[in-house]
């Protein structure tokens, strides 16, 4: 037996929610998704028994993955995103022998996702306490007794048994269970995917704490325009202006996602047995709309931690003081491979626990901490690294260009396993009596035909999709670009499902709220 077939057969003692016996109306599948939502803000505001506190919330990682550390929702839907790009990798890759095309292997595939992403979320619970101080650990326990530890980051001491860090593990993989069967929820029940509704959802409420902050507080984007006019004077009002300057880029970022989203090419078809009738069948640039660059997002930030997690303890020892290889590079600030070795090439933890140098940092976000989008932030991209002395330029370069071609790989995975390949598209527009005028019926020549748009949509869709993530971030905007490019293209599919399903109409305020 395979491992496919033991992660299958364990799927069968999960618990699993029935699709609907009878479709459903708007109203079920709006209360439903509501519902949904509730559930997943109330996990978000929740802080783990054993956490000292919650920390962020609107930074890159914490955006993409719809989580928040110190929460219940610590790892959100990176479990369940990273399954699914092992699962698919093996498949595409013919390790794993599924026709994804066949109803019954198809719900193997899934059944495998999801003990995959529960074993996933454990895994990265563990990490996350271990590696990133959500809870201190840096202390030596003597038996099952109790340890005092200091965090060396707040520098405040506690006292913790080994089983309250246990117990904060299982808390987060409970948490991301919750949200897959939510995402399960969602999917059956309600509008569109959880996942999708709770990035939107995710990265709404940081766009509202991200200019909440630039108008009062001033924290993540200083200084605030409360405060710059305060201060009165001539400058008063452009230094106010400069202040809104990270907002702008998002709206900025929101028109041109909302414009590329109405790019589309229409290829005219006609119905076999009816005559005169010749419809278009759209083809967006999106063609694969969001789901590479989540992928994309979810492959980086997860390489990000894993990496960073692996390579900690190179630099910083259990008290979180520097080892010897941390010393020496702070003494030289300088980097050489016959003394330092090969480690600090491959990356460099610093004590915040971030990939600050090395080759593994070129593949992180450009987000540069606070004052994102401010002088600050472009003065930051004049810098280097500080070992290496990898100009910042040459990070942001890198970093969009790998987000655009790892968006490119996971596009053309997904046309192939979603039914959205020339072949498949041919096939349904076949069977359905549909052929495109001027040419024979022939699902071979529908399939020549159509091969020559979506291929290219789909490289194309999936680079500038990339792209313009890594561009909206370098920008600064509130949410990071990736997340406003992933909002924009959830709601735009949302509105769409809300018009199919007559909501519109049977809810007039809808329309209120749409602009309709």
């Amino acid at each position: 037996m395979g491992v496919i077939d033991i992660l299958h057969s364990l799927a069968g003692f999960l618990p699993e929610i029935k699709a609907p016996d009878k479709p459903l109306g708007s109203k079920e599948k709006l209360m439903w998704t509501g519902l949904a939502l509730v559930l997943y803000f109330l996990m978000y505001q929740t802080t783990a028994f054993g956490v000292p506190t919650i920390t962020g919330g609107v930074d890159f990682l914490q955006t993409i993955t719809a989580s928040r550390t110190g929460s219940l929702l610590t790892t959100g839907i990176g479990p369940i995103v990273l399954a699914s790009i092992f699962l698919q990798l093996f498949v595409g890759a013919g390790l794993l022998k599924l026709n994804l095309k066949d109803k019954a292997e198809r719900a193997k595939f899934l059944e495998t996702q999801k003990i995959l992403a529960i074993l996933l979320a454990l895994v990265e619970a563990t990490i996350f306490v271990m590696f990133t101080g959500i809870v201190p650990v840096q202390a030596v326990f003597t038996g099952l007794g109790e340890g005092v530890v200091v965090d060396p980051v707040s520098g405040l001491s506690h006292t913790y048994a080994p089983y309250t860090m246990a117990l904060v593990v299982l808390q987060i993989t409970l948490g991301s269970i919750l949200v897959l069967f939510l995402d399960e929820l969602v999917t059956k029940y309600g509008i569109g995917s959880g996942i999708s509704l709770f990035i939107a959802a995710g990265v709404s409420l940081s766009v509202v704490m991200g200019l909440y902050d630039i108008i009062f507080i001033g924290q993540m984007y200083p200084p605030s325009v409360v405060s710059v006019m305060a201060e009165g004077g001539a400058e008063a009002l452009p230094n106010a202006l400069l202040s809104l300057l990270p907002f702008g880029f998002t709206i900025l970022v929101f028109l041109v996602v909302v414009y590329a989203e109405s790019v589309k090419v229409e290829i005219p078809i006609a119905f076999e047995r009816v005559r005169g009738m010749v419809p278009k069948l759209p083809l967006k640039f999106f063609y694969v709309s969001n789901i590479p660059v989540i992928f994309a997002s979810a492959l980086i930030i997860n390489l990000q931690l894993f990496s960073g997690g692996i390579l900690m303890g190179q630099y910083w020892d259990a008290q979180g003081q520097p080892t010897e290889l941390a010393a020496q590079l702070a003494e030289t600030r300088n980097y050489s491979l016959e003394h330092d070795g090969i480690v600090p090439l491959i990356g460099y933890v610093d004590q915040n626990k971030q990939l600050s140098d090395g080759v593994l940092y070129l593949f992180t976000p450009i987000t540069a901490g606070a004052g994102r989008g401010t002088r600050e932030h472009w003065e930051f991209l004049n810098s280097s690294t500080p070992f290496l002395k990898i100009p910042e330029w040459v990070h942001a370069f890198v970093y969009a260009l790998g987000l655009g071609l790892i968006s490119v790989l996971f596009g053309l995975f997904w046309v192939e396993t979603a039914n959205m390949d020339a072949k498949s598209v041919a096939g349904q527009l076949s069977d359905s009596g549909l052929q495109i005028p001027g040419f024979r019926r022939d699902p071979r020549m529908l399939e020549t035909i159509l091969n020559k748009h979506i291929f290219p949509l789909t490289v194309m869709g999936s680079l500038c999709v990339g792209l313009l993530a890594a561009i909206a971030d370098l920008t600064g905007a509130i949410g990071t670009g990736t997340g406003i490019l992933l909002t924009v293209g959830i709601l735009h599919k949302m509105y769409e499902q809300l018009e199919q399903m007559k909501a519109f109409e049977m809810y007039p305020s809808f329309s209120r709220m749409f602009g309709e």
